[in-house]
């Protein structure tokens, strides 16, 4: 019998990976990529062209019965009435709305706090920083995370203040995934009068509580909040009163309540539309099946097959902690993203600008390669003689910190080689990801085991001073996609109509162990502030 088989798609900040696998067992049968152009700002027709390439380059689609998108999270896509690119999308690692996300804050927390409030520990006060705690928390409270630059909802309220001839085109917002899967369908711009199939927009929680705008816990949309968000660009401002009631200029929640969201479908939902069979499944009877897809942390941890007490810490453009919790997290200092996963479960996450490129910085610094950098760490020891890298070159998103730069501390002529800024670099990496994984243990969030992937898991440094960092054993899955994968292993479960995914294996290439080093943490947590 032939088998059947399916596609993960993974668009990401770098590029779009194509991954055709065997639906039951899970194993790469073909496999393509291509490159996104580089900066913050990019046409989503260069990951549509790379899509393509990447298709081709992985022989094609014509054989696949389900396909799903996993993409980076947060990139707001706009569109007209007719389905045509607004502007260029700003990405998740674009910081110009850290102003806007500021703003969004302060405005939730203008109003003073109720009786129930001061009751559960909000503050009361009227100072800049109570009424900034005070605006994280009602953030937290309805859609499970405070707003940073990264979200998109900053990025729709920069568009409405320094775009406003832009924010009062939009017919619909999508998420990178989202506007992937949709033209997979087969859609995209259309002539004036035509119709641009925006209702065919779909997405899933994962993604979906990324925005800032969507309550995963309620599973709806906070139209309310989004409206807030557009009223500069209507003349005016928002408000909320003590009882969250939003306010906004009448034409900006006329336009909140047009605007087309994508339809937030279930794990095991089928899109309500299929593949372009030019695009996918011509020569499968009934055609490619569209899984809801969902944001790369959510897909990579479906991937990996992850369970409640894991966690995964992925290196890549960005550095991420995240872990499987059975039910909405809470944090009310704002730190931790309260997402959703891709099986029903929450995601609380917490995630770094900087990730792998703090060794590209370092090996650039030093004019070596990968290994010489981890030959030159070698040669120092724990603490690197005093010197410290705080590792924030593009500003950072946990700690929120979107105008900070890097910098390197405790340096002394007896300690400034070589061989201790290598090490500094190396450890200042690690430390931003203990950060996140304290984040994540202060919510109660049990750690039970600990997967390092990403590109920046193949570094021997990051291997031999992980799990002294870190104080934790570190298990370290095979060097594979995961994204792609998890996107593939959602196709064939939507495919299949179980109740469950289908259990693929995952294999383990080993366990780091080592004697822990809190100095390391302790000295980076003294110049980190």
């Amino acid at each position: 019998m032939a088998r059947v088989l399916v596609a993960g798609v993974d668009t990401s900040t770098q590029s779009t990976k194509v991954r055709v696998t065997d639906a039951l067992t899970g194993e790469t049968v073909r496999f393509g990529q291509a490159k996104h152009p580089d900066g913050t700002s990019v046409s989503p027709d260069a990951w549509w062209d790379a899509f393509q390439a990447a298709a081709k380059e992985a022989g094609g689609l014509d054989d696949v019965s389900a396909l799903a998108v996993g993409g980076q999270q947060h990139g707001m896509v706009l569109l007209d009435r007719n389905g045509a690119v607004v502007r260029d999308a700003l990405l998740w690692n674009d910081t110009r709305s850290a102003p806007q996300a500021a703003a969004l804050i302060a405005t939730l927390g203008a109003a003073p706090a109720t009786d129930d409030e001061i009751a559960l520990g909000m503050p009361s006060g009227g100072d800049d920083a109570a009424v900034e705690l005070r605006g994280k928390q009602r953030w937290v409270r309805a859609v499970g995370s405070s707003p940073v630059a990264s979200y998109t909802l900053t990025k729709v309220a920069w568009t409405a203040e320094a775009e406003p001839e832009n924010a009062r085109r939009i017919a619909a917002v999508a998420l990178p995934h989202d506007w992937l899967s949709w033209r997979i369908a087969g859609y995209g711009p259309v002539d004036d009068g035509g119709d641009a199939h925006l209702d065919a927009l779909f997405t899933d929680r994962s993604d979906a509580s990324g925005t800032s705008y969507f309550d995963a816990a309620a599973n709806e949309y906070r139209r309310d909040l989004l409206a807030l968000a557009l009223a500069p660009a209507y003349g005016g401002t928002g408000s909320v009163d003590s009882y969250g009631t939003v306010s906004a200029p009448t034409e900006a929640t006329a336009a909140a309540d047009r605007i087309t969201l994508p339809a937030v479908l279930g794990p095991r939902d089928a899109a309500p539309v299929k593949a372009d069979p030019s695009i996918a499944g011509k020569d499968v009877p009934g055609g490619c099946i569209l899984a809801p897809g969902g944001g790369d942390n959510a897909m990579a941890s479906l991937g990996l097959g992850m369970a409640v007490g894991d966690v995964s810490i992925s290196l890549g453009t960005s550095g991420v902690a995240a872990a499987i919790a059975e039910n909405p997290t809470y944090d009310m200092t704002g730190a931790i993203s309260g997402f959703a996963d891709c099986t029903g479960h929450f995601l609380p996450l917490a995630c770094t600008i900087n990730g792998s490129r703090i060794s590209d910085a370092g090996r650039a610094a030093l004019g070596v390669d990968y290994d010489e950098l981890a030959a030159l760490a070698a040669q120092s020891e724990p603490g690197a003689g005093g010197i410290t890298l705080v590792p924030y070159f593009d500003g950072e998103r946990t700690p929120n910190r979107p105008d900070a730069t890097a910098t390197l501390n405790g340096m002394t002529l007896a300690n400034t080689t070589k061989a201790n800024i290598a090490r500094a670099f190396v450890e200042g990496l690690l430390c931003s990801q203990r950060d996140c994984l304290e984040l994540v243990k202060h919510l109660g969030v049990e750690v039970r085991r600990i997967l390092l992937i990403g590109g920046g898991a193949k570094s021997e440094a990051v291997r031999a001073y992980g799990p002294g960092v870190l104080e934790h054993d570190i298990d370290l899955p095979a060097t594979d996609e995961y994204v792609a994968i998890g996107a593939a292993r959602q196709a064939a479960w939507v495919l299949s109509g179980e109740a469950e995914p289908p259990a693929w294996p995952l294999t383990i290439d080993g366990t780091l162990t080592g004697e822990p080093t809190p100095e390391v943490y302790a000295q980076y947590v003294k110049y980190r502030g």
